[in-house]
Protein backbone atom coordinates (compact mmCIF):
# COMPACT_ATOMS: atom_id res chain seq x y z
CA UNK A 1 0.00 0.00 0.00
CA UNK A 2 1.82 3.48 -0.49
CA UNK A 3 1.68 5.83 2.40
CA UNK A 4 2.62 8.36 0.37
CA UNK A 5 5.13 8.95 -2.89
CA UNK A 6 7.69 6.80 -2.92
CA UNK A 7 6.67 4.97 0.63
CA UNK A 8 5.59 1.85 0.27
CA UNK A 9 3.25 0.41 3.71
CA UNK A 10 3.05 -3.59 4.26
CA UNK A 11 -0.18 -4.19 4.40
CA UNK A 12 -0.08 -6.98 7.18
CA UNK A 13 2.31 -4.69 9.80
CA UNK A 14 1.60 -1.60 8.59
CA UNK A 15 5.61 -0.75 8.75
CA UNK A 16 7.21 1.10 6.15
CA UNK A 17 9.78 -0.79 4.12
CA UNK A 18 12.15 1.67 3.39
CA UNK A 19 11.62 4.01 6.48
CA UNK A 20 13.51 7.45 5.46
CA UNK A 21 14.15 7.71 1.98
CA UNK A 22 11.66 6.93 -1.11
CA UNK A 23 11.40 3.57 -2.10
CA UNK A 24 13.22 2.83 -5.64
CA UNK A 25 11.58 0.72 -8.07
CA UNK A 26 14.56 -0.38 -10.75
CA UNK A 27 12.18 -3.29 -12.20
CA UNK A 28 9.33 -0.11 -13.11
CA UNK A 29 12.66 1.37 -15.17
CA UNK A 30 13.04 -1.42 -16.96
CA UNK A 31 9.31 -2.34 -17.21
CA UNK A 32 9.10 0.88 -18.55
CA UNK A 33 11.50 0.56 -21.30
CA UNK A 34 10.08 -2.71 -22.27
CA UNK A 35 7.27 -1.30 -22.58
CA UNK A 36 8.60 1.14 -25.30
CA UNK A 37 10.23 -1.99 -27.03
CA UNK A 38 6.95 -3.25 -27.27
CA UNK A 39 5.54 -0.39 -28.91
CA UNK A 40 8.03 -0.54 -31.48
CA UNK A 41 7.79 -3.83 -32.43
CA UNK A 42 4.04 -3.39 -32.35
CA UNK A 43 4.53 -0.58 -34.73
CA UNK A 44 6.40 -2.27 -37.13
CA UNK A 45 3.70 -5.15 -37.66
CA UNK A 46 1.14 -2.33 -37.97
CA UNK A 47 3.93 -1.15 -40.59
CA UNK A 48 3.98 -4.21 -42.53
CA UNK A 49 0.19 -4.76 -42.29
CA UNK A 50 -0.53 -1.83 -43.89
CA UNK A 51 2.50 -1.30 -46.74
CA UNK A 52 1.31 -5.43 -47.53
CA UNK A 53 -2.72 -4.31 -46.86
CA UNK A 54 -2.92 -7.65 -44.44
CA UNK A 55 -5.51 -6.81 -42.47
CA UNK A 56 -5.03 -9.96 -39.95
CA UNK A 57 -2.63 -13.13 -40.07
CA UNK A 58 0.49 -12.46 -42.11
CA UNK A 59 -0.88 -12.78 -45.60
CA UNK A 60 2.52 -15.02 -46.36
CA UNK A 61 4.21 -12.24 -46.32
CA UNK A 62 7.60 -13.13 -44.63
CA UNK A 63 8.83 -9.75 -43.02
CA UNK A 64 5.19 -9.76 -41.44
CA UNK A 65 5.38 -12.75 -40.40
CA UNK A 66 9.17 -12.46 -38.38
CA UNK A 67 7.47 -9.22 -37.42
CA UNK A 68 4.61 -10.67 -35.86
CA UNK A 69 6.58 -13.63 -34.18
CA UNK A 70 8.98 -11.03 -32.82
CA UNK A 71 5.82 -9.26 -31.04
CA UNK A 72 4.88 -12.45 -29.93
CA UNK A 73 7.94 -14.00 -28.74
CA UNK A 74 8.55 -10.44 -26.71
CA UNK A 75 4.74 -11.29 -25.12
CA UNK A 76 5.76 -14.88 -24.29
CA UNK A 77 8.93 -14.12 -22.48
CA UNK A 78 8.76 -10.55 -20.73
CA UNK A 79 5.38 -10.88 -18.84
CA UNK A 80 6.58 -13.66 -16.24
CA UNK A 81 10.73 -12.15 -16.47
CA UNK A 82 9.27 -9.03 -15.09
CA UNK A 83 6.97 -10.51 -12.73
CA UNK A 84 9.69 -12.71 -11.44
CA UNK A 85 11.98 -9.50 -10.89
CA UNK A 86 8.96 -7.38 -9.08
CA UNK A 87 8.23 -10.11 -6.84
CA UNK A 88 12.16 -10.57 -5.90
CA UNK A 89 12.62 -6.93 -5.53
CA UNK A 90 9.54 -6.19 -3.61
CA UNK A 91 10.92 -8.85 -0.90
CA UNK A 92 13.65 -6.31 -0.70
CA UNK A 93 16.29 -8.83 -0.37
CA UNK A 94 18.00 -8.47 -3.68
CA UNK A 95 20.79 -6.19 -4.04
CA UNK A 96 19.94 -2.81 -6.59
CA UNK A 97 23.02 -3.59 -8.47
CA UNK A 98 21.75 -7.10 -9.20
CA UNK A 99 18.48 -6.35 -10.32
CA UNK A 100 19.96 -3.77 -12.78
CA UNK A 101 22.11 -6.49 -13.90
CA UNK A 102 19.15 -8.97 -14.55
CA UNK A 103 17.28 -5.89 -16.08
CA UNK A 104 19.78 -4.66 -18.43
CA UNK A 105 20.25 -8.42 -19.54
CA UNK A 106 16.32 -8.76 -20.16
CA UNK A 107 16.19 -5.99 -21.85
CA UNK A 108 19.32 -6.18 -24.12
CA UNK A 109 18.24 -9.84 -24.93
CA UNK A 110 14.86 -8.77 -26.17
CA UNK A 111 16.27 -6.28 -28.51
CA UNK A 112 18.55 -8.76 -29.93
CA UNK A 113 15.93 -11.29 -30.24
CA UNK A 114 13.99 -8.92 -31.92
CA UNK A 115 16.40 -7.40 -34.51
CA UNK A 116 18.02 -11.31 -34.92
CA UNK A 117 14.05 -12.40 -35.97
CA UNK A 118 12.83 -9.65 -38.03
CA UNK A 119 16.15 -9.89 -40.31
CA UNK A 120 16.42 -13.50 -41.09
CA UNK A 121 14.18 -16.47 -40.16
CA UNK A 122 16.62 -18.70 -40.18
CA UNK A 123 18.76 -18.76 -37.24
CA UNK A 124 20.74 -15.27 -36.63
CA UNK A 125 23.43 -14.81 -33.99
CA UNK A 126 21.40 -12.29 -32.75
CA UNK A 127 18.54 -14.67 -31.79
CA UNK A 128 20.76 -17.19 -29.93
CA UNK A 129 22.02 -14.43 -27.98
CA UNK A 130 18.33 -13.05 -27.03
CA UNK A 131 17.44 -16.59 -26.34
CA UNK A 132 20.39 -17.42 -24.22
CA UNK A 133 19.90 -13.81 -22.07
CA UNK A 134 16.18 -13.96 -21.72
CA UNK A 135 17.37 -17.64 -20.60
CA UNK A 136 19.11 -17.15 -18.13
CA UNK A 137 17.13 -13.91 -16.45
CA UNK A 138 14.49 -16.45 -16.02
CA UNK A 139 16.74 -18.88 -14.84
CA UNK A 140 18.48 -16.58 -12.02
CA UNK A 141 15.36 -15.01 -11.00
CA UNK A 142 13.42 -18.42 -10.56
CA UNK A 143 16.78 -19.58 -8.46
CA UNK A 144 16.18 -16.10 -6.55
CA UNK A 145 12.57 -16.66 -6.17
CA UNK A 146 13.10 -20.33 -4.93
CA UNK A 147 15.51 -19.46 -2.51
CA UNK A 148 13.34 -16.35 -1.22
CA UNK A 149 10.37 -18.72 -1.01
CA UNK A 150 12.57 -21.90 1.00
CA UNK A 151 13.53 -19.08 3.15
CA UNK A 152 9.96 -17.51 4.04
CA UNK A 153 8.97 -21.44 4.81
CA UNK A 154 11.64 -22.38 6.78
CA UNK A 155 11.19 -19.28 9.10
Amino acid sequence: MLTRIGEVQSISHGSTRHPGHAYSSVVLLYTSLLALLLIGLSYNVVRLRQRHQVGIGTGSVQALERAVRAQANFCEYVPLALLLLALIEFGGNVPTWALHVLGLLLLSGRIAHALGLTRSAGASRARVIGTVLTWTVLLVASGMGLAAGVVAAIN
